[in-house]
């Protein structure tokens, strides 16, 4: 079918993220005109089940009129303000209050910045600061995982695992470390448990440590579910074993929760849901439930301390972004927050959750599914030639992409990721009947990529 008008404009103008840009030279990119509750709706009306919530992030879906007379009503009060050389303003304050007394561990003080890239690049950064400032400067290399996603900045993207982020950008630079990445589908050992695979995760990740040296090493982040990387759950005792080994190394553990966080494992932040402490947190996306950019780093009353006293050392904390606490995006993220507690939204994820988690038990028995994952409401499912012998299709085939495509007819938008596996991550308000829809279409998409898969 020839491109629109409207794609081929797009086409000529704009580059698609994480897109195979050969492939959408020919279909052309899906474009959305509206959104409502958690379908977006195409020119010519067709409406779609966003299972993605946009990138892993509308929390609240589509049309929230109380977010956007916020956000009109802060534009009218204060349409811009920063937080730069001294300068504030309400907002900003009273959602970094907000995210403290949120917050499941001990924190100090919040810093605002735009995105989960710029999170993250802020972890890195005030890993290196706090290490300079305590007098051990070797202390610079920071472990991250194989398929884990943590941003795109030069330093984020150093820390994401995935190889189209590295390919051609002359990265990872050389600070950061790579451990296994957990999936126990397919890294188990015959016959082993889930336990006993996280007991060889841990294991393994002390071995690295010992040959990188622990004095050289500034901390460790983790998702608490890998997002991009295949939304891949982390197995029994997994998080129990990891932290056991930084203990014993006294190594911090960053915690990248701008997939996680605001709800989406049935509790407010991934490492409550996982029974982990982390010593600092990034939050995105679901902050404003993605209606504005902004995101957060908490960090622990010992490393802010740390930070304000090497500032003062200084004269000056040089590190900033132009839109970090931007007094919209804040007065957004304090409402995003307050629905949250007055809808009791983290209620109704785990209520959901049962149906959402039966019927994806249901999708697990398809001939096209080798896994099927989930908690919260969240999933990954992988694709594969060969149910009982897991047998993986060619890359080749590009067979999450060919399912993507296909959901898109029968109107469902999923996220084909790495290693023939895509994601299901609804918005939170998503109804039970919703639910089922959602898996109905989906049925219909795998029933329809298997015939194709069988014919090619």
């Amino acid at each position: 079918m020839p491109l629109s008008n409207q794609q081929s404009r797009d086409m000529a103008a704009l580059f698609h993220p994480y897109s195979p840009l050969s492939q959408l030279a020919e279909t052309g990119p899906l474009i959305v005109e509206r959104g409502e509750g958690v379908r977006v709706y195409d020119g010519h009306g067709k409406d779609y089940i966003e299972a993605m919530s946009g990138l892993w992030s509308t929390a609240l879906g589509w049309g929230e009129n109380e977010l956007a007379e916020t956000a009109a009503e802060q534009m009218r009060k204060l349409s811009y303000g920063h937080v730069f050389a001294g300068k504030s303003h309400e907002p900003a304050v009273a959602l970094a209050e907000a995210l403290k007394e949120l917050s499941p561990f001990p924190t100090g003080k919040v810093f605002f910045a735009s995105s989960g890239s710029e999170a993250n690049d802020t972890q890195i950064k005030f890993a290196w600061y706090a290490a300079n400032a305590r007098g051990t400067p070797k202390k610079k290399k920071i472990i991250s995982r194989q398929r884990a996603y943590h941003g795109v900045t030069i330093a984020s993207a150093s820390l994401t695992g995935l190889a189209p982020v590295h390919k051609s950008f002359d990265l990872p630079l050389d600070f950061a470390r790579h451990t296994d990445c957990p999936h126990y589908y397919r890294a188990a050992m015959p016959g082993e448990s889930e336990l006993d695979f996280s007991a060889r995760m841990a294991a393994n990740l002390e071995t690295l440590i010992q040959k990188e040296g622990p004095d050289t090493i500034a901390a460790m982040i983790v998702e608490p579910v890998m997002g991009a990387g295949g939304a891949i759950m982390p197995p029994e005792g997994y998080f129990d074993a990891v932290t056991q080994v930084l203990d014993k190394y006294a190594l911090p553990l960053i915690d990248d929760e701008v997939i996680t966080g605001f709800g989406r494992t049935g509790e407010w932040f991934g490492c409550a849901k996982y029974g982990f402490e982390p010593d600092t947190m990034s939050l995105a996306k679901a902050l404003t439930s993605a209606y504005l950019p902004l995101s957060a780093v908490l960090l622990s009353p010992e490393l802010s301390d740390i930070i304000d006293e090497e500032s003062r050392r200084i004269g000056v904390l040089g590190h900033g972004f132009t839109y970090g606490g931007h007094p919209v995006s804040c007065a957004v993220a304090l409402k995003t927050i307050e629905i949250y507690k007055r809808r009791d939204i983290v209620g109704h994820v785990r209520h959901v959750s049962h149906r959402f988690l039966e019927c994806l038990a249901t999708i697990a028995e398809h001939p096209l599914v080798g896994e099927a994952q989930g908690v919260g409401l969240i999933a990954g499912v992988e694709l594969v030639a060969d149910k009982d012998a897991k047998t993986p299709f060619d890359p080749s085939q590009m067979v999450a992409q060919r399912l993507g495509r296909i959901a898109e007819e029968e109107g469902l938008i999923v996220r084909p990721l790495p290693g023939e596996r895509f994601a299901i991550c609804p918005p939170l308000v998503i109804s039970e009947d919703e639910i089922d829809e959602l898996f109905a279409r989906l049925s219909k998409a795998l029933d329809r990529t298997l015939a194709w898969t069988r014919k090619s």
